[in-house]
């Protein structure tokens, strides 16, 4: 099926598009009445994951109220370490915490690398029904964790500030991490290949906590298991390039590194310029964002006033996929969010003519 709006895969392949395309990450969300309501009819949030309808409905919403560029699989980046038998639940206020936390080599040796279609089959359904769904009017773009970012949950049995007890097994054990941080690596690869022949579009990496590490430290136990993953995708399907991009949260000091991983997008948080990102990495990478999510409290000129600033650094012709620096907050006005997206839209038309 052709795409009607093919502007967010153009533009991460770095060809001319109309418009700069736009997304937001966590669009299926919390800050929406909707949202809301089906997942009270769901009963918690896992089951809202596993039910492929639900699941569907949820990442529809977003784009029934706005003209978005892209649709995002609605799921969670611990659906792998829940596959794998750690016990995943979810503390009201808390966060997500794990039963059985991995604590040694032997916690590591005990878990198996879970069969997408199997274990994860209800992500599969849900890819297949959103993309049906979809009937072409956007991409869908499929997800996963990144091996470092799942790792410390895994580790810490939960969410952390000081990531202590896997910073220990990094420095104190650090073939055990290796090993744990290599099944996750293989086991990323094998759920989102799965995800890609199941209709994602285009796929993405979360490294959300690999900005808690020193640069030597990042690249040995984020940056390289992203490279992995990058290079075990499948890279080619309907006849088009599925693109991948890497994000890592306070990553703006690799970005040369993370661009040389072969990737064709590289994610930016709000704590970097795009202009010097962009002088940076040059035409060898797309970039994605990066306005701060908090911008979306202000005035809806200020919004716009943000949004013409990024477009600005940026500046002219394609390869940038406009974003926040990281998820849409619960708090914010929808109509805030209205805002942003047809502002990048109207504003960023002078760029991409000629």
């Amino acid at each position: 099926m052709q795409l009607k709006n093919d502007r967010y895969l153009r533009a991460l392949a770095r060809q001319p598009v109309d418009c700069t395309p736009v997304w937001m990450m966590r669009q299926a969300g919390r800050y929406l009445p909707e949202y809301k309501a089906t997942r009270a009819e769901a009963g918690d949030f896992m089951s809202l994951c596993k039910n492929a309808d639900l699941a569907c409905e949820v990442t529809l919403q977003p784009l029934r109220r706005y003209a978005l560029d892209a649709a995002i699989l609605f799921s969670d980046i611990l659906t792998i370490p829940d596959a794998m038998g750690l016990g995943l639940y979810f503390e009201a206020g808390e966060g997500p915490k794990f039963e059985r936390p991995i604590q040694s080599a032997a916690d590591v040796d005990a878990i198996g690398i879970p069969d997408p279609e199997q274990e994860l089959g209800y992500v599969m359904n849900a890819v297949r029904t959103i993309r049906k769904n979809l009937n072409g009017d956007v991409p869908l773009i499929g997800f996963s964790g990144s091996p470092w970012t799942l790792a410390t949950y895994m580790i810490e049995g939960g969410s952390s500030k000081a990531f202590t007890k896997i910073k220990k097994m990094a420095f104190a054990e650090p073939a055990v991490l290796h090993r744990l941080l290599d099944k996750i690596a293989d086991s990323v690869i094998l759920y989102l290949n799965a995800q890609i022949a199941a209709g994602a579009q285009s796929v993405m990496v979360f490294d959300t906590w690999g900005g808690v590490l020193s640069p030597r430290d990042y690249q040995e136990f984020s940056l390289q298991y992203m490279h992995k993953i990058v290079d075990g995708l499948t890279r080619e399907a309907e006849g088009r390039r599925v693109p991948v991009t890497l994000f890592t949260k306070n990553g703006g000091m690799w970005l040369e590194q993370i661009a040389a991983t072969g990737c064709d997008a590289v994610g930016l948080d709000w704590t970097i310029d795009i202009a010097d990102a962009k002088r940076r990495v040059g035409d060898k990478v797309a970039l994605q964002g990066n306005m701060d999510p908090s911008m979306l409290y202000a005035p809806p000129a200020r919004i716009e006033q943000e949004v013409a600033h990024i477009l600005q650094g940026f500046g002219q012709g394609s390869g940038h996929v406009f974003n926040l620096g990281h998820g849409i907050h619960l708090d914010v006005p929808p109509e805030h969010a209205g805002v942003f997206v047809d502002a990048v839209h109207r504003l960023s038309k002078p760029y991409h003519q000629g």
